[in-house]
C-alpha cells in the first residue's frame, strides 16, 4: 500500500505576516484603548482627590518602586526572554514539552518574586531613603512613602505572574484576554479610591490597596484562557529545566535592556523628589505619553515579537528583515502624528483631564511642560521597543543591555545638565534624549547584524509621514491658540473644540496618506474593510 501523500507546509508570505501582525496589534490596541481610557478616569480621580500634594508625591514615588521591578522581572525581561524560548518549544517540540516549560517557569518565577517581595517589605525604609533623597527633610512624607511601599510590594508577585500568563497566551497568538486584563487593574484602583480611601485614616492608603487588588485581578482573568488551551500552570519546581536555564541566561542581561525607559523614568523620579510636585508632574506627563505608546506602540511590539521569534527559529532572516522594516514604518506612521498632537495640544489636554479639585492651573502648566519634553522622544520610545524585540527574537539580550547601560548614563548626565534650568521638565527631556541615544546605538548594531534592513522603504515612509503631518500642525496650532483655554469654565465648548481639532488632524493626516497611496494606510484600511464586510455580511 502506498504511503499517504503529505502536503508540504507553505510558509506565510510577508504580506500574510504583516496582516497577521496588524490584526493582532489591532486587537491589542482596542483592548489597550479601553484600559487607557479607564486609566485616564483613574488619573482624573486621583488628581481631583490628591492633586500635587505631598500625599500624591509619596504615592507616586512608592508606586515607582514595585513598578520598576515589574518592568525588570516581569513585563520587560521576563516577557522578552520567555516568548522566544516558549515559541521555539511550541513550534519544534510537543505541547506537553511546552506546558512543562511554562509550569517550571511559573514555579521558579513565583519563588523568586516572593523572595524579592519579602526583602522589599523588610527593607522599604532603606529603599525609600535611597530613591527619594528630596524627602529626607520631611520625616512625615518619608514615613508615608515607606508605608505605601510596604503595602504595594506584593503587587510585584501578581503582575509578574500576569506577565508570564500573557507571554504564554501571546505566544499562542491569543491576545485579547492579556490585553484586556489591565482594565480590571484600573477598575480596582478607581473603586478603592472612591469607596475605600474615604474610610481610611490616610485616604491615600486605600489607593495603594487598590493597586495590589488590581494586580491580582489582572492575573486571575487570564487563567481561563490558559485552561482552555491546556496551558494552565502546574507547580513544578524545576529550575534546572533546560528551557528555564535558557530563559535565565537571556533574562539576566535583558534586565536592563528592555527596561531602560523605566529605569530612566525612575532616575527622573529620584531627582524629581527635589522639586515640590515634581514626581506628580512627571507621572501625569508620562501617562499622556503612554497613551499612544501603549495603544499603538506596545500593541505592535506585543504582536510582532512572536512573529519575529518564529521567523528567527526557522532561520528566515529575509522575512525577519521585512517584518522589522514594516514594524518600524508602522511606528513612524503612528508615533510622529501622536508626538505633534501632544506637543501642540498639551495644555488643553492636561487642563481638561486633570485640572479639577485640588489640581491647580499651576499644576497644569508644569505637567504640560513635562508632556512637551517627553513628547520629543515619543518616536524613539516606540522605535526602541521594536528594535529591541528584533534582538530578543535572535536570542541576543546582551547587546540591548550594553546599549541600555550607555543610555542610562546619558540620561543621568542630561538630567544633571537640564534640571537646574528647566526644573522637573528637564528630567523629562533627558529621558527623551536618552531614548534617542539608545535607539541610535541599536540601529547601527542591528543593521550590521542583519546585513541591512529595508531602510530605503523606511525612509520613504518617514517622508510621507512628515508631509502628511502638516494638517496636524495647522489644526492643533489653531486649537491651542484659542482664547477659550484662558477661561475658567465653558467645559462643553472646550471639549468640543478639542475633539474638532483632533478630528480635523486625523482626517487631514489620513487624507494625505490616501493621496500618496501609502502601504501603511492600505494595510490598515484593508483590514477594516474586511472586518466591515464580515459584519455587514
Amino acid at each position: 500500500m502506498s504511503e499517504p501523500t503529505v502536503s508540504p507546509t507553505v510558509p506565510p508570505t510577508s504580506q500574510d505576516e504583516n496582516r497577521a501582525v496588524i490584526k493582532s496589534a489591532g486587537i491589542i490596541g482596542v483592548a489597550t484603548f479601553s484600559s487607557r481610557i479607564l486609566g485616564f478616569v483613574r488619573d482624573m480621580v486621583l488628581a481631583k482627590l490628591f492633586g500635587a500634594t505631598p500625599a500624591a508625591d509619596a504615592f507616586f514615588v512608592a508606586y515607582r518602586i514595585p513598578n520598576l521591578l515589574r518592568e525588570l522581572f516581569a513585563e520587560g525581561s521576563m516577557s522578552a526572554a520567555f516568548i522566544p524560548v516558549f515559541t521555539e518549544y511550541h513550534t519544534l517540540k510537543s505541547k506537553q514539552d511546552a506546558w512543562e516549560l511554562a509550569s517550571a517557569t511559573f514555579t521558579t518565577l513565583l519563588t523568586i518574586v516572593t523572595g524579592i517581595t519579602l526583602i522589599g517589605i523588610l527593607g522599604s525604609a532603606g529603599i525609600v531613603w535611597l530613591l527619594a533623597p528630596g524627602f529626607h527633610d520631611d520625616p512625615i512624607r518619608l514615613e508615608m512613602t515607606t508605608l505605601l511601599t510596604r503595602i504595594m510590594f506584593p503587587y510585584l508577585i501578581f503582575i509578574s505572574l500576569a506577565a508570564l500568563a500573557m507571554g504564554v497566551l501571546n505566544s499562542l497568538r491569543a491576545f485579547a484576554a492579556p490585553a484586556f486584563s489591565p482594565v480590571f487593574f484600573n477598575l480596582f484602583i478607581i473603586g478603592c479610591s472612591l469607596f475605600l480611601a474615604p474610610a481610611m485614616p490616610e485616604p491615600i492608603l486605600g489607593v495603594a490597596i487598590g493597586v495590589v487588588a488590581g494586580g491580582a485581578a489582572q492575573f486571575a482573568m487570564q487563567l481561563p484562557g490558559l485552561k482552555r488551551r491546556g496551558m494552565l500552570f502546574g507547580l513544578t519546581f524545576n529550575p534546572g529545566h533546560p528551557g528555564v536555564r535558557k530563559i535565565g541566561r537571556l533574562m539576566i542581561p535583558s534586565l536592563l535592556g528592555l527596561s531602560v525607559t523605566q529605569i530612566n523614568i525612575t532616575v527622573s523620579t529620584i531627582l524629581g523628589s527635589f522639586f515640590a510636585g515634581g514626581p506628580t508632574y512627571l507621572f501625569y506627563g508620562m501617562r499622556l505619553i503612554q497613551f499612544p505608546l501603549g495603544i499603538f506602540g506596545v500593541a505592535l511590539v506585543t504582536a510582532i515579537l512572536p512573529t519575529l521569534s518564529a521567523q528567527a527559529a526557522r532561520g528566515a532572516l529575509d522575512e525577519l528583515r521585512t517584518t522589522l522594516g514594516f514594524g518600524l514604518r508602522m511606528i513612524l506612521f503612528i508615533m510622529v502624528p501622536a508626538m505633534l498632537g501632544l506637543m501642540f495640544l498639551r495644555v488643553p489636554i492636561v487642563h481638561l483631564v486633570f485640572e479639577h479639585g485640588t489640581f491647580t492651573a499651576h499644576d497644569t502648566a508644569e505637567t504640560a511642560f513635562a508632556v512637551l519634553c517627553y513628547s520629543v522622544g515619543l518616536w524613539a520610545f516606540g522605535g526602541v521597543r521594536i528594535i529591541v524585540s528584533a534582538f530578543y527574537s535572535l536570542k541576543d539580550t546582551t547587546t540591548p543591555a550594553i546599549s541600555a547601560a550607555v543610555a542610562v548614563g546619558a540620561n543621568i548626565l542630561f538630567s544633571l545638565m537640564l534640571m537646574s534650568s528647566l526644573g522637573a521638565a528637564g528630567l523629562a527631556l533627558a529621558t527623551a534624549l536618552a531614548a534617542m541615544v539608545n535607539g541610535g546605538i541599536l540601529v547601527v548594531i542591528l543593521n550590521r547584524r542583519l546585513g541591512g534592513v529595508e531602510w530605503s522603504t523606511v525612509g520613504r515612509s518617514a517622508v510621507r509621514v512628515l508631509v502628511a503631518s502638516v494638517p496636524i500642525v495647522l489644526a492643533c496650532g489653531w486649537v491651542a491658540s484659542a482664547q477659550i483655554w484662558t477661561h475658567s469654565d465653558e467645559w462643553v465648548g472646550k471639549c468640543t473644540m478639542l475633539l474638532v481639532g483632533i478630528g480635523l488632524s486625523v482626517a487631514g493626516y489620513l487624507g494625505v496618506h490616501a493621496l500618496f497611496r501609502s502601504e501603511e494606510l492600505g494595510v490598515l484600511w484593508g483590514m477594516v474593510s474586511r472586518k466591515l464586510g464580515r459584519v455587514m455580511g
